[in-house]
């Protein structure tokens, strides 16, 4: 087919005289994204409006509160979790579970600056327009809240967890009776893990306090930032914040071991340096409390595990095997009457299991936890069906929590 035949290609090189470049259609213009402070168009605030005071029905809330206080006193009558409050944002709290309108308007800087003045130095507000982040805590007369600030595409939003002030008790939270015997423990290292929100803290807070109450021991605590406020009883308690008691968590974590501890806790295991440190302080003679976020015992000795390269992977083994005390995984679950309870999977590192984890045999350790009740082991499953089976949890919701949700369903089927 010659270049000049129908339906020929053009050629592949243009001439080289006066070449021409074809005229770029316009750019379309973009529309400016509102400010953050700016009121949202009447169409997509009468919508706004319209869904929240349909999803605000049932709190019965009062009109808009004057400040961040009567805000957070509101959640702590009513027993909220959380408050959340931004730029652009209506507020909202988190209720059992779920997050629900307040049907107040939508807040502005100004609103937003005052309510972090009542809480926060101007050296932490800088910080925080420094860094975009902050973490904190701040008591109220009546609640102490774990604050989170951070920045977003409307601006600043905040995030606060309320804390009780009254630390709940082991018999008040039904935790199984193996975490008192956990804690009568001399040294070994303790995990409490579990998604976000699933209540690791109040455990935790249980155990220690149980500590507290019942033992003559001196407990150090290093916290990102101090939540639970323990005051000493049979035991010593002193607690330090990252940013406030110390510059850096790992210069506390070193020191921790020349205070003379008994009872150590972390706080959060973020890293390998601060994995290490727990080992060696568990293998020396202490009880060490850690958190993770796993959501299964054996998921948590592996990701423990899985911090060190593979060619360290025969010590560690060893290391781990001879350190870990339990494994306390817990997470929440609906319940009938609208509340919600908690579920554990649970490892105590007997000599059984102390010889698998050394084998890297995981699957076999689970094994162990499912039959091993004289023990004080569980599996999730076995907890999520006496749920369903003393009428606190529908089927349905257990299945959607299982992590062996096909396990379960054919328990749920063998017992029926």
């Amino acid at each position: 087919m010659s270049a000049n035949e129908p339906g020929a290609p053009s050629s592949l090189f243009p001439p080289l005289a006066a070449p021409t470049v074809p005229d770029l259609p316009p750019i379309p213009s973009i529309p400016a994204i509102p400010s953050p402070a700016a009121p949202l168009p009447e169409a997509v605030s009468t919508q706004a409006i319209t869904s929240s005071e349909e999803a605000s029905k049932g709190l019965d809330l009062p009109p808009e509160p004057s400040n961040l206080q009567e805000i957070v006193r509101i959640a702590h009558e009513r027993n909220f979790s959380d408050v959340h409050l931004g730029v652009g944002e209506e507020p909202r709290y988190r209720v059992r579970g779920d997050m629900r309108h307040t049907g107040w308007p939508v807040a502005d800087q100004a609103t937003f600056n005052g309510w972090l003045r009542e809480m926060l130095t101007p050296v932490e507000i800088d910080r925080f327009q420094n860094d975009k982040e902050f973490d904190g805590s701040f008591a109220f007369p009546f609640v102490r809240v774990r604050i989170n600030l951070l920045e977003t595409l409307l601006g600043p939003a905040m995030v606060l967890r309320l804390i009780p002030q009254k630390i709940a008790t082991i018999q008040d939270l039904n935790l199984p009776d193996v975490l008192e015997e956990v804690c009568q423990r001399p040294k070994g290292l303790v995990l409490v893990t579990g998604p976000t929100g699933s209540g690791k803290s109040t455990t935790l807070a249980a155990m220690i306090d149980w500590i507290n109450r019942n033992q003559k021991r001196h407990i150090v605590t290093i916290e990102d930032p101090i939540e639970f406020v323990h005051q000493s009883k049979s035991s010593m308690v002193r607690q330090r914040e990252v940013g406030h008691h110390t510059k850096l968590f790992h210069n506390a974590l070193r020191a921790v071991l020349r205070e003379d501890p008994d009872v150590i806790l972390i706080g959060e295991i973020r890293d390998r340096e601060t994995l290490t440190t727990a080992l060696e302080a568990s293998q020396t003679g202490h009880l060490v409390f850690g958190t993770l976020h796993t959501n299964s015992a054996v998921r948590t000795v592996e990701r423990v595990l899985g911090m060190y390269p593979p060619e360290d992977q025969d010590n560690v083994r060893r290391s781990v095997s001879e350190a870990l005390l339990a494994v306390i995984s817990q997470g929440l679950i609906k319940t009938t009457d609208g509340k919600r309870a908690a579920f554990h999977d649970i490892l105590i590192n007997t000599d059984a299991c102390r010889d698998y984890i050394q084998q890297a045999k995981m699957d076999e350790v689970e094994q162990i936890m499912e039959r091993s009740a004289f023990d004080g082991m569980q599996s999730a499953n076995q907890a999520l069906l006496k749920l369903v089976q003393t009428g606190k949890v529908d089927p349905e919701d257990a299945l959607a929590q299982s992590l062996k949700p096909n396990e379960l369903a054919q328990s749920l089927r063998g017992r029926q």
